[in-house]
């Protein structure tokens, strides 16, 4: 018998006062989908290290995909509030979910609608957005991820199409995708984008196994040997790692989003049973090592999401700096984490089983304070913020 998703959301500060109307209703229209579809089969999927090829396909029905696409190429033509209240939603279901709802947003969509040629936009975002093809995002590579500059991985001219070799690793989506963004080093040793399709010789995509973190989103390589790539298969808008990194700063203001939603429902999950657990004659919810708990989260909770309002608010006025968007996704991150921990401490040994959803978000999270820049680097990217001196040299 599938388990009912008895979520309930948490607006303490009553921040939806601050979200206009049509972002109120997109995101209560994705709570009630992942209420629906996610919960029912999320442990059990998380269990088997798989998921759902009809989520992926749904993600798609309800608007998941380039929801601040423009409605011209099959987006949703929304503000970044809009596109942060989904990811939200996206990771009170599961961190697997929403990475693969931003990086086919902020990965593979908005790297061709920005920097895309006008016939590689018609081609690729409308299928994108409604979930007939997947996309994935080639930059990490096996000796380079925090230092994506050193990348190996190069194509060459020649003739009427460039020929790519190199590897990419921690991809995901990579196994199923039908495209992929990958960036490269050419002749002159710059950094491009290039749109790699599901087919083309010497392109191949092998899973990774046995994750203890994200199990429930496919995860792989992306090898070349030799692939030829056709020329207009470059994305012509942009040279060097300012393109990667402007898509990584779309998608990590997603996740600092997202991470709201895995507190909020550990958090929920913990206050739930706090008031139903009885030890010593009353609910430990009574007792005030519980409540210091509780009351912790909470607070942590609001900050985040205050925090991650300022910076869509920022973004949708077009002041907002690579380095708010690196403190929200840290410090979003960081306190889910601490927070998933705390509840899993609240609820005992139940913590642990599959009765209840933290274990599955503390170890999703465990991820995700790493990929799309990891907490240390995050804090450094702050602290040559403010100082104007650069750690990284």
């Amino acid at each position: 018998m599938a388990k009912v998703d008895m979520f309930q959301s948490h607006d303490y500060m009553l921040l939806d006062e601050l979200i206009s109307d049509e972002n109120l209703m997109a995101r209560d229209a994705i709570r009630d989908w992942v209420k629906q579809e996610v919960s029912p089969i999320i442990e059990d999927s998380a269990q088997k290290h798989e998921m759902s090829l009809k989520i992926l396909k749904e993600l798609g029905d309800i608007g998941a995909y380039g929801p601040n696409i423009p409605v011209e190429y099959g987006g949703g033509g929304m503000d970044e509030i809009g596109y942060g209240v989904i990811m939200q939603e996206l990771e009170r279901g599961d961190s697997g979910v929403r990475s693969m709802a931003s990086v086919q947003t902020s990965l593979v969509m908005y790297p061709i609608n920005r920097y895309g040629s006008e016939e590689q936009k018609k081609k690729y975002l409308p299928k994108l957005s409604t979930g007939e093809w997947i996309g994935c995002f080639g930059l990490t590579e096996p000796d380079f991820g925090s230092n994506p500059g050193g990348m190996v991985t190069n194509y060459v001219d020649d003739g009427d199409a460039y020929i790519l070799n190199g590897a990419k690793m921690w991809i995901t989506n990579s196994p199923i995708a039908d495209i992929g963004v990958v960036w490269a080093k050419g002749e002159d040793g710059k950094v491009r984008g290039l749109i790699v399709e599901k087919g083309m010789k010497g392109f191949t995509a092998p899973e990774i196994e046995n994750k203890w973190s994200l199990r429930t989103s496919v995860t792989g390589e992306m090898i070349f040997e030799d692939v030829r790539v056709p020329k207009e298969n470059l994305l012509p808008g942009v040279q060097g790692l300012r393109g990667p990194l402007s898509c990584l700063n779309k998608a990590r203001y997603g996740i600092a989003w997202g991470a709201v939603g895995a507190a909020m429902d550990c958090y929920d999950t913990a206050l739930r049973y706090s008031k139903e657990r009885i030890q010593f004659g009353k609910p430990i919810g009574q007792f005030q090592l519980q409540q210091k708990k509780l009351a912790e989260m909470i607070t942590e909770i609001t900050k985040a999401q205050l925090l991650v309002w300022r910076v869509g608010t920022l973004l949708n006025e077009g002041k907002a700096t690579p380095a708010h968007i690196s403190m929200a996704k840290r410090n979003n991150v960081e306190f889910a984490l601490k927070i998933a921990r705390d509840a899993r401490q609240v609820l005992g040994a139940m913590g642990i089983t599959g009765e209840f959803p933290i274990m599955r978000h503390m170890m999703n999270l465990e991820s995700v304070i790493t990929y799309e820049g990891t907490h240390d680097v995050h804090l450094l990217i702050t602290g040559m913020d403010i100082t104007g001196l650069n750690a990284f040299e």
